[in-house]
């Protein structure tokens, strides 16, 4: 047994570099955070080879000649970002379809190709610090053209993205947030583990430690805690809305200004949002819920914003003014970056109700739930690996915070022993940090409850720390 400890504890080496990397980011993230809600207010660019079709998501084989924004004028954007009060911008590098407007070495499919052939991510980060803005970048793990999707996706894939990210935070200068889609949401169905989370979050932190990882991934993981990102997101077109009273997250809202994220041929003459709703019932009241709120605005296929979209921010801007840095950011839990390896492994429990069984606490969805039978006193459930392993994180979430007093164990050469320390509790969600123990099984054991105990997700995880 000790052997395979020593040979496991060998294999992991090469991870090391990437542990130094988080436990180094844990140490400024906070900051790092506070600084992101301080800015309060961003534009959104969705500027893709969408653009040129009526199709948010374009078709995967659209010919890059399409893509021709004659009169792109960067310096445009920029100043209508200004003129709102806003104080940063964020473009989409690459969007779903897997079109790159950048000067890539990864891939043809890009602007290179296209008849426009100037490098759109340069020219879109230069202007907007020339105006004295932040920049943050886009960037779509899902790629249809590349077949980066569920069934398909290959070693060079994963090469492909970090060689592409790689480009993105070395070529650019100083980048805010690298704003991260079409991972692990219900809709795109890649996994944390189909494309390595933790390799890409390590790759981020080493190239630029300062730069902030947000996945758009509020579709499928809960609010109270920081599941493989640095920020919470809410994509409010998509039923995603924070709630005001009880977020001490660190937060990002979107919405687009249009109708649509990406330009369609009737913006110019179809109604935006109005200024006054935007201000007043958004702005104003998420940022005193540390919630920074990015309003797409979306150029037309000339590569700039028609007449009524520069209206509106002006509106904006007349309307808004940023006062500076918000109130103080709550501490919280670190944020949950390493691999589940509870996911679908085997579980047991006591006695479930017939239509919630143990199994349904660790299937990788929100959604469903084990469920205790009503009649048992002290319930408990476990997962158990193939074969024995180190962990030292648990997170459990409840549909509804009703467990009130509980402990966790863990099964070592045949014997069951308690993990010591105290949880994060934030309401229905429980985070558990501890020294790093060995064993083949973990439990909770449920000491008392307010009604019959409900488990949505119980995971375990081997955290790379120094």
């Amino acid at each position: 047994m000790k052997f395979t400890r020593i040979v496991s504890a060998l294999c992991l080496l090469p991870l090391l570099f990437a542990g130094r990397v988080q436990a180094q980011q844990n140490g400024q993230l906070h900051a790092l955070q506070q600084k992101f809600v301080d800015l309060r207010f961003g534009m959104f660019i969705h500027f893709n080879i969408p653009t040129f079709m009526e199709d948010d998501w374009a078709d995967p084989d659209a010919s890059p000649a399409l893509f021709n924004p004659r009169k792109l004028d960067c310096k445009q954007w920029a100043d209508a970002a200004a003129a709102a009060n806003m104080t940063y911008g964020c473009l989409t590098t690459k969007h779903h379809s897997g079109f790159a407007i950048w000067d890539t070495k990864t891939t043809d499919y890009s602007v290179m190709s296209s008849p426009f052939k100037r490098d759109v991510v340069k020219e879109y980060v230069e202007a907007f610090r020339a105006k004295g803005l932040r920049v943050m970048l886009y960037y779509s793990i899902l790629d249809t053209h590349h077949k980066i999707r569920p069934g398909h996706i290959t070693p060079a894939h994963i090469a492909m993205i970090k060689a592409q990210i790689t480009e993105l935070l070395t070529k650019y200068g100083e980048i805010d947030a690298l704003i991260i889609d079409g991972w692990d949401a219900p809709w795109s169905r890649i996994s944390y583990e189909d494309v390595p989370f933790g390799e890409i979050y390590g790759l981020i932190k080493q190239l630029q430690p300062k730069c902030l990882v947000m996945d758009l991934n509020a579709a499928k993981y809960p609010a109270e805690a920081l599941f493989y990102t640095d920020i919470k997101s809410y994509e409010q077109g998509a039923g995603q809305h924070i709630s005001t009273s009880t977020n001490r997250l660190p937060a990002l809202a979107c919405l687009p200004l249009q109708q649509n994220w990406f330009y369609k041929s009737n913006f110019a003459t179809t109604p935006v949002k109005e200024a006054g709703k935007l201000v007043n019932e958004i702005i104003v009241p998420y940022n005193k819920a540390w919630c920074n709120f990015i309003l797409n605005v979306a150029p037309n296929r000339d590569g700039l914003f028609d007449a009524n979209a520069i209206d509106a921010l002006k509106a904006i801007g007349k309307q808004w003014k940023n006062e500076g840095p918000v109130a103080p950011l709550p501490a919280n839990e670190a944020p949950i970056i390493a691999e589940n390896i509870a996911k679908h492994v085997a579980a047991n429990s006591s006695w479930s109700d017939d239509m919630n069984i143990m199994d349904f606490a660790n299937d990788d969805n929100f959604r469903s739930s084990w469920s205790s039978h009503p009649s048992v006193k002290q319930p408990w459930y476990e997962v158990e690996f193939p074969k024995e392993r180190s962990f030292n994180m648990i997170t459990m979430v409840e549909n509804s915070a009703r467990i009130k007093t509980y402990h966790f164990e863990y099964f070592d050469n045949g014997v069951w022993k308690p993990l010591p320390g105290k949880p994060t509790d934030a309401g229905r969600v429980k985070i558990f940090r501890f020294p790093r123990v060995w064993g083949t099984k973990v439990k909770i054991v449920i000491e008392s409850f307010s009604e019959t105990p409900s488990i949505a997700e119980f995971a375990v995880y081997d955290e790379k720390r120094n």
